[in-house]
């Protein structure tokens, strides 16, 4: 099946390269997983066809720090047209460990503080992590080793053409770009974000997550991006998408349909 993975691919190949410092994938996976849930959960459409729910992206987070949740489903408060937290029924957050695994924690962190701030809003919002897992052991770290040190006409002349493309040859051309992972990298990952407290349906009294989603990638930036749907984790993407999905309509059908 095709999933909201398969558009952060293509964006990627379009694009040339990813940018794990700006997380720009996330866009891309809000909209699909927006997409394919208003397809196929019936009660979610009717709400939003109603105009009882609203979708806003990159909106600023009630945990500070200049954060911004990539994806809030909520009801619009009154005539200012901005979401009401303390109403909010969905919120996706996107993250992505593919550079450097070494930034696992971080990110994991991240996620682990989040939860708790949006309980705290609206204990029975559904809140959904999605992780992209790096399963390439070198990865050309192009915002970070490769663009700033080109002339932005260099860089969209005679680089960003090639990148993404299968030039092997870059990585000759920019050694000191090159990010390596070690072999057992994405399964630790793995194991890390599978840490991340989830919940029962049910059970909107615990702190978790309804869904955490794992989705092993091969992006290193030289060879065309693409969903590793065989991989040596032990993740079966198509299922795993399927199944959040299914969580999500059931869970917000029980909340606020039946």
């Amino acid at each position: 099946m095709r999933t909201a993975f398969d558009d952060v691919v293509d964006e990627i190949r379009a694009r040339g390269f990813h940018n794990h410092r700006l997380e720009d994938h996330s866009g891309a996976v809000s909209r699909g997983i927006l997409r394919d849930l208003r397809a196929m959960c019936d009660p979610f459409e009717h709400d939003f066809t109603e105009g009882r729910i609203r979708e806003w992206f990159d909106y600023p987070s009630p945990a500070g720090r200049a954060r911004k949740l990539d994806l809030v489903v909520a009801e619009p408060a009154g005539e200012t047209g901005e979401p009401d937290l303390t109403r909010l029924r969905l919120c996706i957050e996107n993250k992505s460990v593919v550079t450097a695994h070494r930034n696992r924690t971080n990110r994991y962190d991240d996620l682990s503080d989040l939860v708790g701030v949006l309980h705290r809003n609206r204990p029975d919002a559904i809140l959904v992590a999605t992780v992209l897992i790096g399963l390439a052991e070198k990865v050309l770290n192009v915002p970070d080793r490769v663009k700033p040190f080109v002339s932005p006409e260099e860089f969209a002349g005679r680089v960003l053409p090639r990148l993404s493309s299968g030039d092997d040859s870059l990585w000759s051309d920019f050694p000191r770009a090159v990010s390596r992972n070690r072999p057992g990298d994405p399964e630790r990952t793995a194991r890390k974000f599978r840490d991340l407290p989830t919940r029962p349906p049910g059970r909107t009294d615990l702190v978790a997550y309804d869904y955490v989603l794992l989705v092993p990638v091969v992006i290193d930036n030289v060879h065309p991006p693409r969903v590793a749907r065989e991989n040596g984790i032990g993740i079966d993407v198509d299922a795993e998408y399927r199944a959040m999905l299914d969580r999500i309509c059931k869970a917000y059908t029980a909340r606020w349909r039946l």
